[in-house]
């Protein structure tokens, strides 16, 4: 073999080991478990049981640990991200369902539904810290990237609460459109975008000033105007594009985080959730909670690759390197 055969098959073996590496976790709602999915070949490789109606999930910043909202059992338990045994409990309130980290992985900040509430975790003490009240069904919740902010979305009183991260108390409440399910910041902490499921769009606010400076309608050819239901939103690094999940629509909307145009839809399973990027921004994974799977999207061409079963009702994603 000569010395470019080497070099080349050289490259495969360090491609290829790095992709096998990456792992995508999915919560199972309905099999009260997790699922393991190998993105590479495409294939679930187990699944794990977890516990009560699992939903809400994120691995540390260091990818150890992984965090997973056992709503039922009202607590969110802490997991070995290599073996998957249990490590732990955080106390957690009531039936939570969505959580955010601090950027230093320090704090867990959970909606609580029941309570209107949000409470803060120590999780090293693994001990509630403070609880803050917010509107009324708080869901989706969001810690941005420079440590100053966390946001939570409250679905009853259509309310942004945006809540200091250091005096733990809310400076500002922003109404949004109705029914807002997921909230998400830009890298680099100067927007932040909320999903409203029940008006179908997505708005984003500039942060310095808390205020809407952009109201994106979402319009399907062929879908009716009540399936459009947008539910979990993320936006790349560069903020080149965001992706919204669209909930019974089946679809995936691709914005250009510039201009905030619509520059297509993507269709995946059924009852779209939750979306997670692999690690270097590449692809795009989707939970669909009624087709019991999860969608691969290739990023470079947007473009779905594949599809794989889990399990019953994925709900949350995650993804280590």
């Amino acid at each position: 073999m000569n010395r470019f055969n080497l070099s080349a098959l050289s490259a495969l073996l360090l491609f290829s080991s790095a992709a096998v590496a990456e792992t995508v976790f999915v919560t199972l709602e309905k099999d009260n478990a997790l699922a393991v999915v190998d993105p590479v070949d495409g294939k679930l490789i187990k699944t794990v049981p977890v516990g009560q109606r699992p939903r809400g999930i994120a691995l540390s910043p260091d990818g150890k640990t992984l965090f997973i909202a056992t709503s039922d059992e009202h607590t969110i338990k802490t997991f070995d991200a290599e073996t998957l045994k249990q490590t732990g409990k955080l106390p957690s309130g009531e039936d939570p369902e969505t959580f955010a980290l601090s950027p230093d992985g320090k704090f867990m900040y959970v909606s609580n539904e029941d309570d209107s509430a949000v409470t803060v975790v120590d999780i090293a003490a693994k001990k509630a810290v403070h609880t803050i009240k917010v509107g009324v069904e708080p869901e989706g919740i969001a810690a941005s990237p420079d440590n100053t902010w966390v946001v939570s979305a409250s679905e009853t009183t259509n309310m942004l609460h945006w809540i200091d991260n250091q005096s733990r108390s809310i400076v500002d409440n922003t109404l949004t459109d109705p029914r807002p399910r997921a909230v998400a910041f830009t890298a680099d902490s100067k927007q932040l975008w909320a999903t409203s499921e029940m008006a179908g769009t997505l708005t984003v606010f500039d942060v310095a000033s808390r205020q809407a400076v952009q109201s994106v309608k979402f319009d399907v050819q062929g879908v009716s105007s009540d399936l459009i239901q947008p539910v979990g939103v993320v936006i790349d690094k560069d903020r080149r594009y965001g992706y919204v999940a669209l909930g019974p629509a089946n679809r995936i909307a691709v914005i250009d985080a510039q201009s905030f145009k619509v520059e297509k839809y993507l269709l995946v399973g059924q009852r779209v959730w939750n979306l997670a990027f692999s690690p270097d921004q590449k692809r795009l994974y989707t939970t669909n909670g009624v087709s019991n799977d999860i969608s691969l999207i290739d990023l470079t061409d947007h473009k779905v690759s594949k599809s794989v079963a889990v399990g019953r009702y994925p709900w949350g994603v995650a993804v280590k390197p």
